[in-house]
């Protein structure tokens, strides 16, 4: 806490001064840990994380760093008059508020406010953004490229201009409070290793938090991640009393089925129950989280290749959701032999035919690929 306050005195987040009339200030607390992100967020910027590093497999680049921003969001000015009271511990005069200046996490402005810091300070520094995705910014020279990818206050930088990518380091450690956690190694809970062939991505790790946290009381394990052709209905079984401990675990498995394509079905399926999840479900929930205890130490291999070639495979359902009909949209996709994107998702309305079925799956896969 001592640290955090003179992080925010330091970046002189706020100025006390006496509330204005009419005016009520929003509350604050201390957070004490980080939530994980398990709400699927990343799907998106996964896919860049990949062709990032194929590019960088394909053309054998060997400057490819990490670095993590220390209160990202205390570096986002303000556009709005934002009155706050004063943190728990923090003492302060009697009638005296904060009167932010500068963002603070929790508000709805810090991320923006903060996105616009960083654009500012790397457009200055030479790079430009990308017109696929606003978090990749792009630098070239008659010395090489460098790219940079940026979520939320992590960030990768990968090129072949070792004196650019040196200076970029330079300056965002002037504007900013940074950590250089050095050549690529663990990325938002993915463990990558690089080898002569290709490189491999893991999730390990973050597989042994899960299964710690789930405590399962049994050693068993299984060889798929949910039974053949099961058919789960919201009634089946009676209501567990808390479920927020299903809620937690289907939403780490969210997250996990980002990088494992073999899970992405089950989660699909138990995902759709977590508004009032039964014994039922939990019990198939514990099923997935057993094949994972035996595939844990499972890696995705990607090849290096020089080819750009893609190619993409979509698969549909017709009317196998026994509640309401609608059919199931998948595909996968290719990039230079290498799987980069896949998705289980149900269909928004419901087909008449199994032809109908199987071209809302292919509008879904050519979505995906513009």
């Amino acid at each position: 806490m001592a640290e955090e306050l003179a992080a925010l005195e330091r970046t002189g987040t706020w100025e006390l001064v006496p509330l204005p009339p009419r005016i009520r200030p929003i509350t604050c607390k201390w957070v004490y840990r980080v939530k994980t992100r398990s709400d699927g967020s990343l799907e998106r910027l996964f896919v860049l994380y990949l062709l990032l590093l194929l590019f960088v497999s394909g053309r054998s680049l060997s400057l490819i760093s990490q670095l993590d921003v220390k209160n990202a969001f205390l570096n986002g000015e303000l556009r709005e008059d934002v009155y706050m009271q004063p943190p728990p511990g923090y003492s302060v005069p009697e009638g005296m508020v904060c009167h932010l200046r500068r963002s603070l996490y929790g508000l709805k402005q810090a991320p923006r406010a903060w996105f616009e810091c960083f654009s500012y300070v790397v457009t200055v520094v030479g790079f430009s953004a990308s017109d696929h995705d606003p978090a990749l910014f792009i630098h070239s020279s008659s010395r090489g490229r460098t790219l940079l990818l940026l979520y939320v206050d992590d960030m990768i930088i990968i090129g072949d201009d070792s004196q650019f990518i040196a200076f970029v380091k330079a300056r965002l450690c002037e504007q900013f409070l940074m950590s250089n956690l050095g050549p690529l190694r663990y990325f938002l809970g993915i463990e990558v290793s690089f080898s002569s062939d290709g490189f491999f991505l893991s999730r390990e790790k973050y597989i042994h938090d899960l299964l710690a946290r789930a405590s399962l009381t049994d050693e068993r394990t299984v060889d798929t991640p949910m039974e053949l052709n099961l058919q789960l209905c919201p009634t089946d079984g009676e209501p567990l009393a808390d479920p927020t401990r299903y809620r937690h675990l289907v939403g780490s498995l969210v997250y996990l089925g980002v990088t494992l394509l073999d899970i992405s079905h089950a989660v699909h399926i138990l995902s759709q129950f977590v508004s009032t999840p039964t014994h039922i479900h939990y019990s198939h929930l514990h099923r997935a989280l057993r094949y994972l205890r035996v595939t844990s130490s499972h890696r995705l291999f990607f090849p290096r290749s020089n080819s750009l070639q893609l190619r993409a495979y979509s698969d549909a359902t017709w009317a196998s959701d026994p509640s309401a009909r609608r059919s199931l949209s998948a595909y996968c996709v290719f990039l230079s032999g290498s799987l980069i994107a896949w998705k289980t998702k149900k269909q928004t309305a419901v087909s008449r035919s199994s032809a109908e079925a199987e071209l809302r799956a292919m509008a879904l896969l050519t979505t995906e690929l513009s």
